[in-house]
């Protein structure tokens, strides 16, 4: 995987997204030391570019870059030249010229990632979401975190509820979960189903959540994304929470160990109750320490090809 761009999951073959998981296993160890830092990417250098605002996923790459012994900056847009109207062409050209191995971007453009391998020639490019197409170390994380909890991923069942329409997770969620054997069962608003969940193969699509997470191992919420919709795609919020959101009494339909993801941040007490949020089924928190392992095995694979690692 030395020097591939991680654009989405629909590039990734069933093996390499298993030798992301088997890396990352390893790299959650570096994790728990008392003292972590190791020099696998010593001498790299590596750029966030971010022109949407992010906690988990921006931070994630920055503290994965600087265990593995990286120099890491961070680019974003209310505190660069891109307030002042400079390109995303000419942005990438700069850190290109700057001399960084990798760069991070996240753009609220579907194809941003894409466009920027073709304006650089020597950085990796990584995806970290391209409006609502894809977030592929979300996806892999979800995947490492279901790995973890239940051994294995060919034949889980995993419910993805909400927003789907509006989410780049939910979509590489298909990619990924599909291709590693998970079947996967949609339910939410019909406005926030998109249109072509209904060719895909491996996929169950419900009118009701319930159906969807009835003996489900896995429940992952997506939030309501109110800053991409429009008015109008559900009644009102209180209306949302009574039908499509997750709480307690739901939450009883699914196995006993059934597993609750979600990507972040929470919309609590409209997509899930704070009860399911931090409940004992709750793997939340475990995402973002996950998010880190996965990352920092992408960056090692991507830019030394997993060999020092």
């Amino acid at each position: 995987m030395r020097g591939k761009h991680v654009l989405g999951l629909e590039y990734f073959s069933p093996e390499e997204i298993q030798l992301v998981l088997s890396t990352a296993k390893e790299m959650k160890t570096i994790i728990h030391r008392d003292i972590k830092k190791v020099p696998t990417l010593r001498g790299k250098s590596i750029v966030t570019v971010f022109y949407e605002p992010s906690t988990r996923t921006r931070t994630s790459f920055e503290t994965a870059g600087k265990y593995l012994g990286a120099d890491v900056v961070n680019i974003t847009a209310g505190t660069s030249s891109i307030v002042k109207g400079e390109s995303l062409r000419d942005t990438l050209l700069t850190v290109e010229a700057m001399g960084f191995d990798a760069i991070v971007m996240r753009h609220k453009q579907e194809g941003a990632a894409e466009y920027a391998t073709k304006v650089v020639n020597h950085p990796v490019i990584i995806n970290a979401g391209d409006g609502a197409h894809a977030h592929p170390s979300q996806g892999l994380l979800n995947l490492f975190t279901l790995l973890e909890h239940k051994g294995h991923l060919e034949g889980l069942k995993v419910a993805v509820l909400g927003d789907i329409l509006h989410s780049r997770v939910a979509r590489s969620d298909i990619w990924g979960m599909r291709k590693m054997g998970i079947e996967l069962h949609f339910a939410g608003p019909k406005t926030l189903l998109p249109r072509f969940l209904s060719e895909e193969p491996g996929i169950v699509i419900h009118d009701r959540i319930e159906d969807a997470i009835r003996d489900a191992d896995a429940i992952e919420v997506l939030r309501i994304q109110l800053e991409r919709q429009k008015a109008g795609l559900f009644p009102s919020n209180r209306e949302y929470a009574r039908i499509f959101g997750i709480n307690n009494e739901r939450l009883a339909l699914a196995k006993d160990d059934v597993l609750i993801l979600h990507p972040g941040p929470m919309n609590k007490g409209l997509e899930i109750s704070p009860y399911v949020a931090y409940g004992n089924n709750s793997a939340i928190q475990e995402q973002v320490q996950n998010g880190v392992a996965v990352r920092m095995a992408l960056l090692t694979l991507v830019l030394t090809g997993g060999k020092q690692a």
